[in-house]
């Protein structure tokens, strides 16, 4: 078919980054519009492109045939219709500006990290807006674990763009039977929501790895939904989100499935094994290990309290052992369940 030809269905879309995350919202968009996938590594674009799938992160698992990989970044994104950035959030800058004289301009950029660029505490739009003026930025989160998604169960996500009707327009590339999209202008609540909920998975994992039980994992999830929801709506974000896919959806799987990078770093950390050794054994990133500092300044500089994330990164930049960030918060006295400060 040609590219012509292919273009008369729908806009192209280029996923920038092919890890499993990425690979898979590839796979669904390629079934609504020509997508193309970029990544750095070439064995794996081959295999993509010859056995439709991705070895290195989803092996065994089919994608949609009609997905094309490439590892030539210029070619994907001058021909894309919609720009799609599924890298690591230490990466994201650098990728946009070595996008930026290939990108026609107005192209819209979503965001599919859960992140906050280091040293900055920049969001990824922000980020975005501040190397790329002009594009209209987005972001689509969910609770969506991506080895679940390939393989057909169902799912759903936010996309949230400031303009609806442009949210709308995108939805259509995205949506699936059954990998159902919803819209919303919450870019900011979404976006803080996807970042920092890593942290409290952390948390929850550090009670699972210690074997405190199902009692004290509902606890903590609901506690750090909480806290999630504190910190979101003080940044400038919507309290109904934190309640949604994007905040409770999200909180509860990252928390609780065993495919989460981050319970698992908490899980690994509450078994005694020692942050530098789980990072090294893990092929993917865990943003929730690079975010808890960012976290802890935020609510420090919005005057927000976040037990649950403050113990977190004790345990992660400052050496303190997981059971005694559990005795520090049992010591606590607990306060009024909903406008209560403190854990």
């Amino acid at each position: 078919m040609t590219q012509t030809k292919m273009n008369r269905r729908g806009p192209t879309v280029a996923v920038l980054g092919g890890g499993s995350w990425g690979t898979t919202l590839a796979s669904i968009v390629a079934r609504n519009t020509p997508t193309i996938l970029w990544m750095r590594d070439a064995e794996v674009a081959d295999a993509i492109n010859t056995t439709h799938q991705n070895p290195k992160y989803l092996a065994g698992h089919n994608l949609t045939h009609s997905l094309t990989a490439t590892t030539d970044l210029e070619h994907a994104v001058t021909i894309a219709d919609v720009i799609v950035m599924a890298v690591p959030s230490q990466h994201y800058r650098q990728i946009l500006e070595d996008i930026s004289s290939y990108l026609r301009p107005r192209v819209p950029i979503v965001s599919l990290v859960k992140g906050l660029e280091q040293g900055t505490r920049l969001r990824m739009s922000e980020v975005t807006n501040q190397v790329l003026p002009g594009h209209p930025v987005g972001v689509l989160a969910g609770p969506n674990i991506a080895k679940e998604i390939v393989q057909g169960f169902a799912a759903a996500a936010t996309i949230a763009l400031p303009d609806h009707g442009q949210a709308i327009r995108l939805q259509r590339l995205f949506n699936s039977k059954r990998f159902r999209v919803y819209t919303s202008e919450d870019v900011v609540g979404v976006e803080v929501a996807g970042a920092m909920k890593n942290v409290f998975a952390i948390a929850a994992g550090f009670g699972d790895g210690l074997g405190a039980g199902d009692n004290t994992r509902a606890m903590v999830i609901t506690r750090s939904l909480r806290e999630l929801t504190r910190i979101g709506v003080a940044v400038g974000g919507d309290a109904e989100t934190f309640i949604g896919l994007a905040g409770m959806g999200d909180l509860i799987v990252t928390c609780t499935s065993p495919f989460s990078r981050n319970r698992h770093v908490g899980v690994e950390l509450g078994k005694g094994v020692m942050l530098p050794d789980i990072i090294a054994e893990m092929n993917q990133v865990a943003e929730g290990v690079k975010a808890a500092a960012s976290v802890i300044a935020i609510a420090d500089e919005y005057g927000v309290s976040l037990p649950i994330a403050a113990e977190v990164d004790q345990v992660i930049n400052h050496n303190q052992p997981v059971a005694d960030s559990y005795r520090g918060l049992l010591r606590s006295a607990p306060g009024h369940e909903i406008y209560g400060s403190a854990w």
